[in-house]
């Protein structure tokens, strides 16, 4: 875990070095500063030598100086290093996630890696800052200073030993009791996004079904967990300013009552008896710096286990060594295929799919819910691997091919319709980035996409909120299918993207692809008997399996599935030749 962290630090490791050298630095002339204090008591005014006065406190003023400088410079090449390294964990983060297949996607949810990307990133900052900085300062400081009073005299710096023996072990039970509470905390933060999320992301079904005080309920109890976790770690930490301002008064106490006995029977200054009390101060807020720091590392221990999570994973979908670049033509083949979503799955998704699809041919899927239907199409732009048999695309194996090449011409509609805020030029081309406006109109038309767009007052220029909140569910879904007719692919697969769609565009739809895109091939999965029963052939999926293939036609003969879905959707009409009702 630390190993994979701490290359991310690249960029930094300067910044990450020269900030302990300044903590050292500046550790260093606060040691010296009560020696020279000493000094000017002992042999500057209890000897009215104004001159050592003078001299002294002139090195006192260049030693305070050093340590300001320092200090400053600490600060400023620890935040450089500290938000650097942040800032490399996030951007690794996202770009591996971008890499990531759709079964890697699956391990975690949304919420999980919003947390990671924000929360636990900022707490290993955190952490990363303290380390370069209280972890060099305070040891540093507790180890001189403790030398410095061992020096000065070593039968009164044992009252420094025993309380920080004993102020140690105290700081030790503390921190153990805190760490589980912390590394449950972040658990809580995953609910309480998920809670904020799945809100806003659903704010219109909440006030249809008026649920605004259930989702406030709910997100109550998801920050009430998060709060009552830090209110008992918290609890517990409060025990620490108590306990060191009983420590460091009992040790100033004892310095003072010890040192005077000392001074009075001349075997001890009063300079020497000002260096230990300072000396005191020193040791004991080295050691509640070193509690804090103990205290942040446990918090961000957590989130780096978290978030080497998600740095380690490694797709599942990797290019082979030498990957095919191009792919010839629209062919599919399914070669005694099984799917499963995860290895150790007792029964698999797909089941033994056999399946020869020709280039430029139309094919039809239905089936029921949770068919399998969208499972299939998956497998072709290689969304998943399968788990035993192969697929075909063009009369190689998919994962034979470059990934960037074989999903560049194969074009998925998917089920969940996706539009990004920007325009709808914008959103088009992330079909091609270098479609022309022609181009866009072109594909759009072929989409009944323009008919809708010509009404806009900013046509082709009109913005697009997030999600495409500002559009119908039928625009959304005809905005989709013409970015992916801008891809131009040889594969065109429709998963269920017409189903907002009223009959009679879906028809014209089905009509332009096939005067307009004759060689490429295209899958249609729909619910309707009238999106697919003039497609060359019908694939019926039922429970994982392929129930029969045919026309219309012959479906109609020979499949008892494919009869009754279409008896169920024309007890109330019929169809005209193009698939519309009448």
């Amino acid at each position: 875990m630390i190993r994979s962290l701490a290359k991310h630090i690249n960029g930094f490791k300067k910044d990450s070095i020269l900030t302990p050298v300044f903590m050292l630095l500046e550790v260093a002339m606060e040691m010296v500063i009560p020696l020279l204090m000493a000094s000017i008591i002992d042999d500057g005014v209890e000897a009215g030598n104004i001159h050592h006065i003078y001299t002294i406190g002139i090195w006192m003023v260049l030693a305070a100086c050093v340590s300001l400088i320092a200090g400053v410079l600490g600060g400023k090449f620890g935040a450089r290093a500290s938000t650097g390294f942040a800032r490399n964990l996030r951007k690794a983060m996202y770009e591996n996630i971008q890499t990531f297949s759709f079964s890697n996607i699956d391990k975690f949810s949304t919420a999980g890696l919003v947390t990671r990307l924000t929360t636990d990133v900022t707490n290993m900052q955190n952490a990363y800052q303290m380390i370069l900085r209280m972890c060099t300062r305070a040891p540093a400081s507790l180890i001189c200073a403790m030398a410095m009073s061992f020096f000065i005299n070593a039968r009164l710096a044992c009252v420094y030993l025993i309380a920080v023996i004993v102020l140690g072990c105290c700081l030790f039970l503390i921190m153990s009791r805190t760490t589980k509470y912390f590394q449950q905390v972040f658990h809580r933060y995953d609910d309480l996004n998920a809670s904020i999320q799945e809100n806003i992301n659903g704010i219109r079904v909440v006030k249809a079904y008026v649920r605004e005080d259930y989702e406030n309920k709910k997100f109550t109890k998801a920050s009430g967990n998060v709060y009552k976790m830090f209110v008992k770690a918290e609890s517990i930490l409060t025990l620490n300013a108590p306990l060191m301002q009983f420590t460091v008064y009992s040790c100033i106490l004892l310095i003072s009552w010890f040192g005077a006995k000392m001074i009075v029977n001349s075997t001890f200054t009063t300079g020497e008896l000002m260096s230990m009390l300072t000396y005191c101060m020193n040791i004991l807020m080295s050691l509640m710096m070193l509690s804090f720091v103990f205290v942040m590392i446990t918090m961000s221990y957590a989130s780096a286990q978290r978030i080497s999570e998600v740095l380690n994973e490694k797709s599942d979908i990797v290019n082979p060594e030498n990957p095919v670049m191009k792919v010839s033509d629209g062919s599919i083949v399914f070669d005694h295929v099984d799917f499963a979503y995860k290895k150790n799955s007792e029964e698999p998704v797909l089941k033994d799919i056999n399946l020869a699809i020709r280039p430029g041919e139309t094919i039809g899927i239905i089936g029921g819910t949770g068919s399998a239907k969208s499972s299939l199409v998956n497998l072709i732009s290689r969304l998943y691997d399968v788990t035993a048999g192969s697929v075909s695309v063009g009369g190689v194996d998919v994962r034979k091919y470059d990934i960037e090449t074989l999903r560049n011409e194969v074009a998925v509609v998917l089920q969940k319709n996706v539009l990004f805020s920007g325009t709808i030029l914008d959103n088009l081309r992330w079909g091609d980035k270098n479609a022309t406006e022609e181009e866009c109109i072109r594909a759009c038309q072929l989409a009944c996409a323009d008919e809708f767009i010509q009404k806009f007052p900013k046509k082709y220029e009109t913005y697009i909120e997030q999600g495409g909140t500002n559009v119908s569910g039928g625009q959304k879904q005809r905005l989709c299918i013409a970015r992916a007719l801008l891809k131009k692919p040889k594969i065109l697969i429709l998963d269920d993207s017409t189903s907002a769609v009223d009959t009679a565009t879906d028809a014209k739809i089905r009509r332009a692809f096939a005067e307009e895109i004759p060689g490429t091939t295209k899958l249609i999965i729909a619910q309707r008997i009238s999106s697919v029963q003039h497609a060359d052939r019908i694939i019926v999926m039922d429970d994982g399996k392929i129930n029969g293939i045919g026309t219309h036609d012959e479906l109609l003969e020979t499949n008892g599935i494919y009869r009754d879905v279409y008896e169920s959707q024309t007890s109330g009409g019929d169809f005209d030749e193009n698939g519309g009702e009448r």
